[in-house]
């Protein structure tokens, strides 16, 4: 992982935390001090990030160092709304550092400050003693950091580094170079969210259900079926972030906690669109856009069709959460779900192009395949064919008969009532 300490071990105390490279230590500037980097853009989206063990960690790793004079060298760049701290947090923070850190902490570099940096310095400034002001350097480039440390001794981010160069290309009429995606984080253990449905099988005993899908369909059919706007209506952005952080942490989640029948719904949602790749896979995105062009009457055998391709795997998680929201369109009449209006709320959460977003265009198809596969569940999942195999069966529409809705908490289909036969399309 690009900012991992190599010799990081999953026993350190914090490895949570320490396992994103945020804080470094980068050696000594010219005065033989020690170096810290703070990097933003190592920062995790908020709610994989618990943020009072990230002060925890800071304290923990300077405490081994505050003893002795030393610098910080903080690089803004990558510190967006979706993983900047709370300003009750900074707060907080500036608190909890007391005079012990503050004292030896001789020189901070503020690298690529931006506006917002100027006005949160205004904001705390009151907060701030004037010898602590004096500490603080802005540097607008890392040429200008040069002219105080050493920047090849430093661990700057490649992403810093690209920063940079569109500043300098950018003052110099230069188009920027093209940029590179950084290779991703290794996930913890417990992870749940913006993992693939392979990592999830592999932590959970083989499990095919991943936890987060099988928890929220399991307290929804029990609690919220008849909630008007199921799935439509949002919830608490905070508490959404918070329920991710303790799942990704592996730690329990009680729904009845919260009293919002649409925080679980926000959830399964959530889990769908941060999958690394849609559920329905990008290889069938352009087979799905073709939907529209099929012969009304045979949509649903082509909806059979495209599925078969799928891997066994997404084809069973889609299966079973398929057979929930047919189980919620069922519920329309209180819920105002109908199997069109559930199709709005997840085409989108299903499948996504590889590159770039989905277009107005193609939101037709979409919604009108993931449509289909909710009103007409019981024909389009009722094939006994394994995923991946096409015989001459598969263009045939079984007859109505019994058929499963849901799965066990084990991952292993449940016999459910009959469902009344469907008007194909």
């Amino acid at each position: 992982m690009a900012g991992q300490d190599p010799t990081l071990s999953m026993n350190h105390p914090f490895y949570d935390v320490a396992r994103h490279g945020i804080l470094q230590v980068a050696g000594d500037d010219r005065q033989g001090r020690r170096i810290f980097t703070f990097s933003c853009c190592r920062l995790p989206p908020s709610h994989q990030l618990n943020h009072q063990r990230l002060l925890e960690y800071l304290k923990y790793t300077l405490d081994q160092h505050v003893e002795n004079d030393y610098t910080i060298v903080y690089f803004h760049y990558g510190l967006s709304s979706q993983n900047k701290p709370s300003l009750g947090w900074l707060q907080n923070a500036y608190k909890e550092f007391d005079r012990k850190y503050k004292k030896n902490l001789k020189a901070l570099y503020v690298v690529h400050p931006t506006n917002f940096i100027k006005a949160l310095w205004n904001i705390f400034k009151p907060l701030i003693s004037h010898k602590f002001g004096k500490k603080v350097t802005y540097c607008s480039t890392l040429r200008e950091l040069q002219e105080h440390l050493q920047c090849d001794q430093l661990l700057i981010p490649p992403e810093v580094v690209r920063y940079d160069e569109k500043l300098q290309n950018l003052h110099k009429g230069q188009l920027p170079p093209p940029t590179k995606t950084p290779p991703p984080r290794p996930p913890l253990p417990t992870q749940q969210f913006g993992v693939s449905l392979q990592y999830l099988k592999d932590k959970n005993q083989g499990e095919l259900i991943p936890p987060v899908l099988r928890w929220t369909v399991t307290y929804l059919r029990e609690k919220g079926l008849r909630t008007e706007g199921l799935f439509r209506r949002s919830a608490s952005a905070q508490t959404v972030r918070q329920v991710q952080r303790l799942y990704d942490q592996g730690k329990p989640v009680n729904f009845d906690d919260y009293g919002d029948m649409h925080v679980p719904a926000v959830i399964l949602k959530t889990f769908l669109r941060e999958l690394p790749q849609p559920l329905l896979t990008f290889q069938a995105y352009e087979q799905i856009l073709g939907i529209t062009s099929v012969e009304s009457s045979l949509r649903v055998t082509h909806c059979r069709l495209i599925l078969q391709s799928l891997p066994e795997h997404n084809y069973t998680v889609l299966r079973y959460l398929m057979g929930f929201l047919h189980e919620v369109s069922q519920e329309s009449i209180s819920n105002k779900m109908t199997s069109s209006n559930l199709a709005c709320v997840f085409g989108l959460n299903l499948i996504w192009p590889s590159q770039g977003v989905a277009s107005l265009s193609a939101l037709v198809p979409l919604n009108l395949f993931t449509e289909l596969l909710i009103e007409y569940y019981d024909k389009v999942f009722s094939t006994q064919e394994a995923p991946g195999e096409h015989t001459q069966n598969t263009v045939e529409v079984e007859q109505a008969g019994p058929v499963t809705r849901g799965f066990t908490q084990t991952g292993t289909p449940r016999a459910s009532p009959y469902l009344p036969r469907l008007r194909v399309p």
